[in-house]
């Protein structure tokens, strides 16, 4: 395993971390795909998470040296806290969650997040689902009606974050948004964030113009999600006769980890053998003319074009 330092600590994570996303056996992720109503609900821990697939890719994951694990919903924080604890890790791990319900846009001007009893109160209880004495990095997803509508309101946001590290809860704040290039930049320019989460691959490449930038002047870990365009990136592969899903997968994980300030990349898998596919890049990570010649034959794809099109409108939404 590759590891990469989180800005100036002492902390390094490996270049690959595991998503927090488990799957149905049709491919989709579970939770958002068969219980859309409730999976985000705060206090809802759906069955089906956490067994023994999931066991035995946190135990693959383990072999190989992964030491980052995200998880999103509460049924998530419980899957993960349950497994950690049953699977104890050889080594030391990190582990990075969201404030339920206070995120994106699930909260009005994501006004949780900003009153410091509400946020502590959901990181405590947070903690309790992954059964640990403090978060290692905590996701703060806020979207740009908040800003637009409190001008204090990263002032605030950045005083819960010194709040909660002094008082032993997290150890660092990762900016995340879901608005685009403007928001992220504010984020950025503020100061308190310590690294930012980010959806960014070969189709949705808007961060390099300004933030990924702008995250490496300030200091910050940049952690990479959607390197498989949540798998429309084996549907453009389709398109263009690009049919070795475990090639297409390695070489677009490939480009994510060679942009940048590009820290790690969190990917989603199944399975055991999934992630073992995937981490085969750790071993060829540097982009050759064979990864080059898929780009190039990616990019006729009418789906990509159409995806970049839209992420690009989304990301600069000016």
């Amino acid at each position: 395993m590759i590891y990469r330092q989180v800005g100036d600590s002492e902390v390094q994570v490996s270049i690959v971390g595991l998503g927090g996303h488990e799957y149905l056996p049709n491919g989709r992720s579970r939770g958002f795909n068969d219980a859309p109503d409730r999976a985000t609900l705060r206090g809802v821990v759906l069955e089906g998470y956490g067994l023994e697939q999931r066991q035995n890719l946190i135990r693959y994951c383990y072999q190989a040296g992964i030491n980052f694990f995200d998880a999103t919903m509460d049924s998530e924080k419980d899957s993960v806290g349950r497994n950690l604890e049953q699977l104890l890790p050889p080594y030391e791990i990190y582990v990075q969650t969201r404030p339920e319900g206070l995120v994106y846009n699930r909260d009005p001007y994501n006004q949780g997040m900003a009153d410091y009893q509400t946020l502590k109160v959901e990181v405590q209880r947070g903690l309790g689902l992954l059964r640990r004495e403090r978060l290692d990095f905590l996701n703060l997803a806020f979207m740009r009606p908040a800003l637009e509508h409190d001008p204090n309101y990263l002032k605030k946001l950045g005083e819960n974050v010194a709040r909660l590290k002094d008082e032993g809860l997290i150890r660092f704040a990762c900016l995340d948004t879901f608005s685009g290039e403007w928001t992220y930049l504010q984020g950025v320019k503020s100061g308190f964030f310590d690294a930012m989460f980010l959806n960014f691959n070969l189709a949705n490449d808007g961060a390099q113009r300004e933030v990924l930038p702008a995250a490496q002047e300030a200091g910050m870990a940049v952690f990479v999600r959607e390197c498989f365009m949540k798998g429309e990136l084996f549907h453009m592969g389709d398109e263009v006769g690009l049919t070795d899903r475990g090639r297409l997968a390695r070489a677009a994980l490939k480009w994510n980890l060679n942009q940048g300030g590009v820290t790690m990349a969190v990917v989603g898998s199944k399975d055991a053998e999934q992630m073992a596919s995937n981490l085969a890049v750790v071993d060829d990570l540097a982009l050759n003319d064979q990864d080059e010649a898929i780009f190039a034959t990616l990019r006729t794809s009418p789906c990509f074009q159409d995806y970049r099109a839209q992420r690009r409108a989304q990301f600069f939404e000016e």
